[in-house]
């Protein structure tokens, strides 16, 4: 009897929380600040690899500058290996893309200034 009573409990208060949770917000909160500056930003594309240290270094500088990017690892994920050795015509890794479309800027290799000129250029074009 104690049990039946005990298990009418927990599942009255799993019912609950859920409808609790069910009413919640499930998207995170923007900050506006931050809204505002990724819009100064074409969208970017880094195609890479884990094991790579021009990758790792590409990652690491847009990640420091706050630059908001979209990494796609080849070795994971088919889509991006195709776009990378089709679309793109690279059997070599970083590749970085900004923007889409006609106002694409494909930088091959990682270098910070090669990396802002290319930024400049796709800046221009948005």
């Amino acid at each position: 009897m104690i049990f039946r009573i005990l298990a009418s409990v927990v599942l009255l208060l799993m019912v609950a929380s859920g409808a609790v949770a069910a009413g919640q917000d499930t998207q995170s909160n923007l900050n506006p600040v931050k809204a505002q500056e990724a819009r100064k930003y074409p969208q970017i594309v880094l195609y890479s690899v884990s094991w790579c240290p021009h990758c790792r270094e590409a990652k690491e500088y847009l990640v420091k500058n706050n630059i908001p990017f979209t990494n796609c690892d080849v070795e994971q994920d088919a889509q991006a290996m195709t776009l990378l050795t089709d679309k793109y015509k690279s059997q070599s890794i970083p590749v970085i893309v900004f923007g889409t479309g006609q106002n694409e800027i494909v930088m091959h290799g990682f270098t910070p200034e090669t990396f802002q000129e290319n930024l400049k250029k796709a800046q221009a074009k948005k």
